[in-house]
C-alpha cells in the first residue's frame, strides 16, 4: 500500500513518501524535488512539470499555469474575470458554467476543465512517486489551502480521481505543517497540562494563511485560522512587472503586455529579481541596470499596500482565540514567499519575538501530508497522534417552513468548529423537504448546495413524522448530508397524546432542530474521539437543555419505533456528474497512451540520428581498418542521405519508419562493427584456450613421468585426452595462422564464439578424467596418533597436542559463558 503526500501548489509541487525509516521528499526525473505546476499542450503530446515550464516562452499560448484557483469557480466569477487579463493562455466557459482552459492540442482547439488539467499534473506527481517507491501508487493525501470552499475541495477530489488516485484526505496546508512540526516533538506537555500554543504563518505564491495550534503529547488541535487569498508571492511579482512595463513604455515606447512572449519573459526575470532581493541586502549588479539601480530601495515603497495586509490575519487569529502575545510559545513561518525580509520583519514585530524557521519552508506541507497518509494507512505503524482541524467558514442550513410559507435557517457549524464532525438534526415533516447549505458570508463564498430528503410521509395518525438528518463535515473538510431516516411509530397506546403537545407551536415544530448526537465515530476520522458512553451522556444533556425551553409535556405512553433510511438527492454546487467524470478518466487514459506512443516515436527517431553521428565518426576512427575504401564511401553517403532525410521528409514519420530506417543502416554497418568486435575479443579467446591446453598437457606429462599425484588415473583415458589436447592445439595454431594472413576488411576465419565453443568442448572431454580425485585409503587402527595417557583424572587417553577435555566444573563454567551479559 502506497503512503504518499502531494503538496499541490499554485506554482510548484512536492511529493513526499513514507519509507522504512521515515518521510522523504522525492526527486523527479530531473533530480529536482520541486516539480513546476505547468502543463504544456503540443501538436502530438503533452509536457508536464519541468518539461512544460521549459516551453513557457516558445509555446506560451498552450502552456498553462496558475490554474489551481479556478477550481470550483464559475467562468463568470469576478476572480476569474480579473485573473483572465493577466493570463497568456485563454479561458473558456464549460457546458456547466465552470471555468475551462482553451488550448491547441493534437492540432485542434480543445477546452479542458480545471479538474482535467489538475488531474494531468497529479498524474505526473504520481509517476514521480511510483518511480521512487518502485511500486504502484493509489492512496495519497493531497494538500489544499485552508480557505478552499466545498466546491473547490470537491473539484480537487475529482481531479485526483481523474489521475487514478484514491485521496484518503484533503488536508489544509497549515494543518499539514502543524503535523510535520508536532509529531517529532518529544517535549510536548502531557494531555492534562496546559497546551503549547504555536502560530504557523504560511505565505505561498498565491495565498497567505495563518493558524493557531495547541499541542499536547500525542495530539494537536487547530484553534483558529485566518487567511488572505489575495496576498502571495505572485502579487509581489505583479508589482515588479507593472513597474517595468511602465519603464519600458516610457523609455522605449514598447507595450510589453501586448506581446505574450515578452510578458512571460518579464515575469520570469522579475521572479528571479524578487528572490535575489530577498537573499541579498546589498545593491544588485543586474544586466538591465538602467532600470534596476534603485529598485531594491523602491521595492518596499511599491509594495507598501501589500505589506500592510500582513497584519490583518495575524490580528484576526489572536482575536478569535482571545490569546495574548505572551501565550504564544513560537511563531513558525513557511512558504516560498516567506523569505521576503519585509514580511518576516512585520510578523516578528507583531508578536514581539524572533521568527522560528525550524521547518523546511518548501517541503513541510508535503511531509505533513505523507505523515497523515501514514497515520491513515494500515501499512505503517506511526506514533499515536490525533489531529483536530477546524471549519474555515460558518455553515448554515436553510429550509422551507410550511407554517409561515417562508424560510427558516440555523447555523449548524460555526467558524472554527472542530472537524471532522457529525451531528444528527431532528425535523418534523409530512412530506419531502429540501435543505440548502450555504456559507454565512456569501460575499466571499457564494457557493451553496441542496439536499432533497425524499419519501417523507405523515404518520398514520396524520401527525408530522420525525425525520433524523445526519450532517457531517468530513475528512476533506466538505459539508454533506450523510444520511436521513424516518422514525416510524409502530405501536402505541390508545388515547396517547402526540409527541409534540402544543398545537399552537406548529411553526416551532417544523423549524426546530434538535442536536441528538455529536462527533459520531467515523472510519478514518482523526479528530479527537469520545467513547460511546460519553456520546450518549452528551446527547442526553443536550436533550435536557432543549426541553428546558419547551412547554411542559404530559407523560407519554410507551411506543415502539422503527427507523427507515430515506433516499437523498444531492444537488452539489459545481459537482461533476458520474458520467462526465468517467468521460474525463477515459480521456486522461487516452492522452497518457498518446504521450507514451509519442515518446516511443521520438526515441526511435533519436536512435536513427544517434546511429548516423556515431557511425560517421567511427568510420574514420576505430572502424577504419575493418572496411574497404569503396564500402566506406558507399556507407558514408548512405549516412549523409539519412541525416538529410531526418531533417526533411523524415522529420515527422511513424515509429515503424524509423525502426526500418535504422535496420537498413545496420545491414551495412553491423558487419563492420562485428569485424571490429571480433578483432578486439579474438586474442583474449585464443589466450584462454591456449592456457587451457597447456594446463592439460602438463597433467598428461606428469602422468607419463609416473608422478605419484596422478598414478590413480586410467592410462587409456589419459591417452584419449592427450589426443584431444593435441587436436585442439593443431586446430588453434591452424586458425591463428589463417587469421593472421586474412585481411581485416574481410569476415574473420574463425569467430570468438567458435573459439569459446572449442574451449568448452575440450573442458567437457578432459576435465572429468584429469580432475578425478585420488581414492582415500584408511589407516590401520594401531597407526593412530600417539597419546599422552590419562589427563585430569580421565581414563580415556587424549590425542597428543590436543587441548585437554575440561573437568565437570570447568565444562559448566565454559558452557555458561555465552549466556553471560558481559557488557
Amino acid at each position: 500500500m502506497s503512503v504518499v503526500g502531494f503538496d499541490l501548489g499554485f506554482q510548484s509541487c512536492y511529493v513526499a513518501v513514507a519509507r522504512a525509516g521515515g518521510i522523504e521528499t522525492v526527486a523527479n526525473e530531473y533530480s529536482d524535488r520541486c516539480t513546476p505546476s505547468f502543463v504544456s499542450f503540443g501538436p502530438r503530446n503533452r509536457a508536464i512539470g519541468a518539461a512544460a515550464k521549459s516551453q513557457v516562452v516558445t509555446n506560451c499560448k498552450n502552456t498553462v499555469q496558475g490554474f489551481k484557483r479556478f477550481h470550483g469557480r464559475a467562468f463568470s466569477d469576478p476572480y476569474v474575470q480579473s485573473a483572465k487579463s493577466n493570463l497568456v493562455y485563454d479561458l473558456a466557459q464549460m457546458p456547466n458554467g465552470a471555468t475551462g482552459i482553451k488550448v491547441m492540442y493534437m492540432e485542434e482547439e480543445r477546452v479542458f476543465s480545471t479538474e482535467q488539467v489538475t488531474g494531468m499534473l497529479l498524474n505526473k506527481l504520481k509517476e514521480t512517486a511510483e518511480s521512487a517507491l518502485k511500486k504502484p501508487v493509489v492512496d495519497c493525501v493531497i494538500s489544499v489551502p485552508s480557505y478552499f470552499t466545498d466546491a473547490e475541495r470537491r473539484s480537487v477530489v475529482d481531479a485526483a480521481q481523474i489521475a487514478g488516485l484514491n485521496c484518503l484526505r484533503l488536508m489544509n496546508e497549515t494543518t499539514a505543517v502543524t503535523l510535520a512540526y508536532g509529531i517529532y516533538k518529544q517535549d510536548l506537555p502531557a494531555p492534562e497540562e496546559k497546551p503549547r500554543i504555536v502560530v504557523f504563518v504560511d505565505l505561498g505564491h498565491s495565498g497567505y494563511q495563518v493558524s493557531v495550534c495547541a499541542f499536547n503529547k500525542g495530539k494537536l488541535k487547530i484553534l483558529a485560522t485566518a487567511f488572505d487569498s489575495d496576498l502571495g508571492g505572485k502579487d509581489f511579482d505583479d508589482i515588479l512587472v507593472k513597474h517595468f512595463c511602465e519603464e519600458f513604455r516610457q523609455k522605449y515606447k514598447l507595450d510589453v503586455k501586448s506581446r505574450p512572449r515578452a510578458l512571460v519573459r518579464l515575469y520570469q526575470e522579475c521572479e528571479k529579481l524578487k528572490k535575489l532581493m530577498s537573499a541579498n541586502s546589498s545593491d544588485l549588479p543586474l544586466s538591465i541596470e538602467c532600470f534596476m539601480n534603485d529598485i531594491d530601495g523602491q521595492f518596499e515603497e511599491m509594495c507598501a499596500g501589500l505589506l500592510a495586509k500582513v497584519e490583518g490575519p495575524l490580528r484576526s487569529v489572536m482575536e478569535q482565540t482571545k490569546l495574548k502575545k505572551e501565550d504564544i510559545y513560537a511563531v513558525e513561518i513557511v512558504g516560498g514567499a516567506s523569505r521576503i525580509p519585509s514580511i518576516k520583519e512585520r510578523v516578528s514585530k507583531f508578536f514581539g519575538k524572533e521568527i522560528s524557521t525550524t521547518l523546511n519552508a518548501d517541503e513541510a506541507v508535503a511531509r505533513g501530508c505523507a505523515l497523515q497518509c501514514a497515520i491513515l494507512s494500515p501499512a505503517f505503524k506511526v506514533r499515536e497522534f490525533s489531529i483536530t482541524d477546524v471549519v474555515p467558514y460558518s455553515i448554515s442550513l436553510r429550509w422551507h417552513s410550511a407554517a409561515e410559507e417562508g424560510q427558516s435557517d440555523c447555523e449548524v457549524f460555526p467558524k472554527n468548529h472542530a472537524a471532522p464532525f457529525s451531528k444528527v438534526l431532528t425535523f418534523y415533516r409530512k412530506e419531502p423537504f429540501t435543505l440548502e447549505a450555504y456559507y454565512n458570508n456569501p460575499k466571499s463564498c457564494p457557493t451553496h448546495s441542496q439536499f432533497l430528503i425524499k419519501n417523507v410521509a405523515p404518520q398514520q395518525s396524520g401527525e408530522s413524522s420525525k425525520v433524523k438528518v445526519k450532517v457531517r463535515v468530513n475528512l476533506h473538510g466538505v459539508f454533506s448530508v450523510a444520511g436521513a431516516s424516518l422514525v416510524e411509530v409502530v405501536k402505541s397506546t390508545e388515547g396517547e397524546e402526540p409527541m409534540e403537545t402544543d398545537p399552537t407551536t406548529a411553526k416551532d415544530d417544523e423549524s426546530k432542530m434538535q442536536v441528538d448526537q455529536e462527533e459520531q465515530k467515523q472510519t478514518g476520522d482523526v479528530g479527537e474521539k469520545k467513547s460511546e458512553a460519553e456520546e450518549m451522556e452528551m446527547a442526553t444533556e443536550e436533550s435536557k437543555e432543549e426541553k428546558k425551553n419547551e412547554p411542559p409535556q404530559p407523560k407519554k405512553a410507551k411506543v415502539k419505533t422503527k427507523t427507515v433510511e430515506l433516499p437523498i438527492d444531492n444537488n452539489l454546487h459545481w459537482q461533476l456528474s458520474t458520467d462526465v467524470l468517467n468521460g474525463f478518466v477515459e480521456n486522461e487514459g487516452k492522452m497518457v497512451m498518446q504521450d507514451k506512443l509519442e515518446k516511443e516515436r521520438n526515441d526511435a527517431k533519436n536512435n536513427v540520428e544517434e546511429y548516423v553521428y556515431d557511425m560517421r565518426d567511427k568510420l574514420h576512427g576505430i572502424l577504419e581498418k575493418f572496411v574497404t575504401e569503396a564500402d566506406r564511401g558507399t556507407f558514408s553517403l548512405k549516412l549523409e542521405d539519412t541525416e538529410n532525410w531526418l531533417y526533411e521528409d523524415g522529420e515527422d514519420q511513424q515509429k515503424q519508419v524509423y525502426i526500418d530506417k535504422l535496420n537498413e543502416l545496420k545491414q551495412m554497418g553491423q558487419p563492420i562493427c562485428d569485424r571490429y568486435m571480433e578483432a578486439e575479443e579474438r586474442p583474449r579467446a585464443f589466450e584462454e584456450l591456449g592456457r587451457q591446453i597447456q594446463q592439460y598437457m602438463k597433467i598428461v606429462e606428469s602422468f607419463k613421468a609416473k608422478d605419484e599425484q596422478y598414478d590413480h588415473m586410467d592410462e587409456l583415458e589419459v591417452t584419449r585426452v592427450e589426443k584431444q589436447v593435441n587436436d585442439a592445439m593443431t586446430w588453434m595454431n591452424s586458425k591463428m595462422n589463417q587469421q593472421n594472413n586474412q585481411n581485416l576488411t574481410l569476415d574473420p576465419v574463425v569467430t570468438v564464439a567458435e573459439i569459446r565453443a572449442k574451449a568448452k568442448e575440450l573442458h567437457s572431454a578432459c576435465n572429468p578424467v584429469l580432475s578425478k580425485p585420488k581414492p582415500k585409503v584408511e589407516s590401520p587402527k594401531e597407526e593412530k596418533a600417539t597419546t599422552n595417557g590419562p589427563v585430569n583424572g580421565h581414563d580415556e587417553p587424549q590425542p597428543a597436542g590436543d587441548k585437554a577435555t575440561p573437568t565437570k566444573g570447568q565444562e559448566t563454567a565454559e558452557n555458561k559463558l555465552p549466556e553471560m551479559d558481559i557488557d
